[in-house]
């Protein structure tokens, strides 16, 4: 606040009033404060207080998915409360529901709250607005997508293994007309699960009907409305690779309604609850979702306590967990 108050050429009182949204400031005033903020990349600590009796520690972790609700993302969050509570620290989580501005000021909001350290599921397609914070010693650990523009630690999924393997097991029982389900390709797990998806059909020989590949479905609901527009075809698919399990819920949704549960096959990637209760049961591509938010928790205190190695980047391999849906073989 020095810095600024040097800089704007005001007293430490106004740039607290500035910087609290106070009144009794004059524009002019306010806008000189806020550009030697910018300038400075201030960051007002909202915890001060407990900073002084805690060692410059809130005990506090950040962590940004993408939707709350989602069982990926609840058993993540699960997984890494029990490790961050060994550690008697808590997690703040909010979902980012792909919205890139929204993940810039969620993470603003943390880093002024001065969490210890940081866990995103990024939505934005580069994270180089995080360099400063990452410079000035605040860890941050990428799940589920990679970081672009900036090196720093992450746990992924072979998503082009899964996306494969799950296609694979539909092409093994002889299905050729196999749709596939897609969320928005701008995030690179759907983009690296589609790769898979195709690359299965390429290794037999084999191009998936383009009629048959819809990206960039967003919701339960759109999925349901694409696979009813897929079994209207004069030649519909016999099999279904869902990319995303919300989007297997509207694929089963849609197979229901049309009384074709036990005549259309259908993989999820990834898996969900009640999933095994489903008539027939769902065949899903499995991530260990518990491995995943432990690996997270470990590497995210390892940096807290002062690690200062390079960068890792872990990459956990899915599973096919075989239950009935899957192996529903195409019409004679």
């Amino acid at each position: 606040m020095r810095e600024v108050a040097a800089l704007a050429g005001v007293s430490l009182k106004t740039v607290s009033r500035v910087v609290n949204e106070e009144a009794g400031v004059s524009a002019d005033v306010r806008e000189r404060v806020t550009s030697a903020v910018r300038h400075l990349d201030y960051r007002p600590n909202l915890a001060a207080s407990n900073l002084r009796r805690t060692s410059a520690r809130t005990g506090l972790i950040g962590a940004l998915v993408q939707d709350l609700s989602n069982s990926f993302s609840a058993g993540l969050l699960r997984a890494l409360e029990d490790t961050a509570r060994a550690r008697r620290t808590g997690v703040l989580a909010a979902s980012l529901d792909e919205g890139v501005d929204r993940e810039r000021e969620m993470v603003h909001d943390l880093v002024t709250r001065r969490v210890d350290g940081l866990v995103i599921m990024p939505a934005s397609a580069r994270q180089d607005y995080l360099v400063a914070e990452l410079r000035t010693g605040t860890p941050a650990v990428f799940v589920d997508r990679p970081p672009r523009g900036v090196d720093a630690d992450s746990v992924v999924v072979d998503n082009v293994t899964g996306g494969r393997m799950g296609t694979e097991h539909l092409l093994a029982q002889g299905h050729r007309r196999i749709a596939g389900l897609f969320h928005l390709t701008q995030i690179v797990t759907a983009q690296q699960r589609l790769d898979g998806f195709r690359a299965a059909h390429e290794a037999r020989g084999l191009r998936p009907d383009p009629r048959l590949v819809v990206t960039d479905i967003s919701s339960t609901d759109e999925a349901a409305h694409v696979v009813d527009q897929l079994l209207a075809l004069n030649e519909p698919p016999t099999a279904i690779f869902a990319g995303r399990n919300i989007l297997a819920s509207g694929a089963v949704r849609s197979l229901a309604e049309h009384g074709l549960r036990r005549s259309v096959a259908l993989v999820s990637f990834d898996d969900f609850p009640l999933a095994d209760l489903l008539d027939p049961p769902l065949t899903v591509v499995r991530q260990d979702v518990a491995r995943i938010g432990r690996t997270v928790g470990e590497m995210i205190f390892q940096r807290i306590d002062g690690d200062t190695s390079p960068p890792r980047h872990v990459v956990i391999e899915p599973t096919l967990v075989v239950r009935g849906s899957g192996e529903i073989p195409p019409p004679p």
